[in-house]
């Protein structure tokens, strides 16, 4: 079963590349928030296993959307990372901060787009109880 990932982008373009980037491999199925707002929305209707986030959204600052992922208990065992134009470190530390596991910045390589990915997604521990049965 692909992993379920959100891409929180408000630029049509731009949510169609990383969606067949990701998509033609098989291991993915992308899904879009145009706002953080959105985002919101779907997180809470239904989990995904990743959530992609342009720092640059219409209703608020995708730093503050990852801060928000961050500090909620039912969200923050969710990867996120971030996608930006803005390759200022200040910017990249920023979103280290905020919580997320990775930055891309924009224009970026498919290639690095697909290890980023992979690499967030296989760091993530596993759902559910520990093997011996403690929480």
């Amino acid at each position: 079963m692909p992993h379920r990932i959100l891409y929180v982008e408000d630029d049509d373009a731009n949510y169609r590349l990383v969606e067949r980037a990701l998509a033609v491999t098989g291991r993915y199925r992308v899904e879009r928030a145009a706002t953080a707002a959105e985002a919101l929305e779907r997180i809470a209707a239904q989990p995904y296993d990743l959530v992609l986030v342009d720092l640059d959204l219409p209703d608020r600052s995708g730093l503050e959307l990852g801060r928000s992922l961050r500090d909620d208990p039912a969200t923050s065992k969710i990867p996120r990372i971030a996608i930006s134009a803005s390759v200022m470190k200040q910017e990249q530390r920023h979103a280290a901060e905020a919580g997320f596991a990775a930055f891309i910045a924009k224009p970026f390589e498919i290639a690095h787009l697909r290890r980023t990915v992979a690499a967030a997604l296989d760091a993530t521990p596993p759902a559910g109880p520990a093997p011996d049965g403690s929480a």
